[in-house]
């Protein structure tokens, strides 16, 4: 390989990673993480630290929390715990991960994706206190809120203080959408009875599954949530800080805002953009004519989002889609550009999507019914679908979930 060629690979990698790590945040505010190292590190003075992180966990500084907890003396960090993606962020969904070291700091490292989800107590036996800082999107079946459930479950089982360093939902605190996951569909990407789109922060999720009684224990578990500089009303461009890709095809905050609704695609047989330059953005299938579909879902006037006919082809990327569907195949679709996020709502519009392909592709649409349950938490979606009733009024009928659940959670809210 030249050295035109390795520089190259390098800049695609940092993009794909979100090399905004190296960048300070200018914002002002502060998250749980700055906090702990400041007024809050009391709470870890001393402590044998275990971390359950990743590569979001960064500083105003544009420092990582591992990097500044290992130098600072004021804890020494004995274990690190990874989600999906890997603690660095480079690991392809779903991808399996091994236990290794962290080459930096010598500092052991377990991964929580894969034959475990959970640390075991021979993980643990070095812990004095448990800590979590990891970026969510605000989504139920993005996996690191269900790490959190099960590091939760670890914690209490051994009696370690469990401490939440808190971070923004980026989708705002007052976007609540979709069923409430039924028991029956539990699973690693729907961890506990909440909505697609929850509203919540990680703290404000840590504290409802433990009030509500959900994770095993709940009444043994020391949890503290470190607070962030938020107000629930702002969504990401309001507040400032610098986006870091929470993970390979999330790759900027409009993607964030409509994967609740776009990851519906990974049910069917349509590209839901992996391997292309805007995942979860873009969405189409060989068999789907490009003009058609825009012009359907543009004459339903869905708020907040406009829709361009693109083709594409989606092509392999060992980091964020080593085998993406249809590969190396030109695919019909539409690309979803937000005008206003603030009146998005991005799973009614996941729904008004599949209603539209399957308005005009009926014969053609795949739908594996068994994921698309797990992913909406309920097996009503598919039904409804079929008998051809609107997308609107499949979304209508989750209303009331969503409402039950924004009365439930009142007591758990820190914003």
């Amino acid at each position: 390989m030249n050295k035109a060629c390795i520089i190259l690979f390098t800049v695609l990698f940092s993009v794909l990673l979100g090399a905004q790590e190296q960048h300070s945040d200018k914002s002002g505010r502060l998250n749980g993480a700055d906090k702990i190292i400041g007024l809050e590190s009391r709470l870890i003075r001393g402590k044998k630290v275990g971390i359950v992180t990743n590569h979001t966990a960064r500083l105003q500084s544009g420092e990582h929390i591992v990097d500044v907890l290992h130098k600072s003396g004021i804890c020494t960090v004995t274990a690190i715990f990874g989600p999906e993606h890997g603690w660095r962020g480079d690991a392809a969904a779903g991808d399996k991960i091994e236990h290794g070291v962290d080459t930096e700091t010598g500092i052991p490292v377990y991964s929580l994706y894969g034959k475990i989800s959970k640390p075991d107590k021979k993980m643990l036996s070095n812990v004095d206190v448990l800590l979590f800082d990891i970026q969510d999107i605000g989504a139920r079946f993005y996996t690191y809120i269900s790490t959190l459930f099960k590091v939760m479950e670890a914690a209490a089982e051994n009696r370690i203080p469990f401490i939440v360093l808190d971070r923004p939902n980026p989708l705002s605190g007052n976007l609540v959408e979709g069923p409430l996951l039924k028991k029956e569909y539990t699973s690693f990407v729907g961890i506990a009875p909440i909505p697609v789109v929850h509203g919540m922060t990680v703290g404000e999720l840590a504290s409802f599954f433990q009030g509500q009684k959900l994770i095993k224990d709940a009444n043994q578990l020391d949890l503290t949530v470190v607070p962030t500089d938020w107000n629930r009303n702002e969504y990401f461009p309001d507040y400032g800080q610098v986006w870091i890709n929470p993970s390979p095809n999330i790759r900027n905050f409009d993607a964030a805002l409509v994967y609740p609704g776009t990851c519906l695609f990974e049910a069917t047989n349509l590209s839901e953009g992996r391997g292309t330059d805007a995942p979860f953005l873009k969405i189409g299938a060989p068999f789907i004519q490009a003009d058609e579909l825009a012009k359907e879902l543009t004459a339903m006037q869905i708020p907040g989002l406009r829709f361009a006919a693109v083709n594409f082809t989606p092509v392999a990327d060992q980091f964020s889609a080593p085998n993406p569907k249809h590969k190396n195949v030109k695919c019909g679709g539409v690309e979803i550009v937000v005008t206003d996020y603030k009146i998005v709502q991005p799973f009614r519009t996941g729904l008004l999507m599949l209603a539209a392909v399957w308005k005009l592709y009926p014969s053609k649409l795949d739908i594996k019914s068994a994921w698309l349950s797990k992913l909406t938490g309920t097996d009503v979606t598919e039904q409804l679908l079929k008998q051809g009733i609107e997308g609107t009024e499949i979304a209508n009928r989750f209303m009331a979930d969503s409402e039950e659940f924004t009365l439930i959670r009142k007591k758990y809210l820190l914003y």
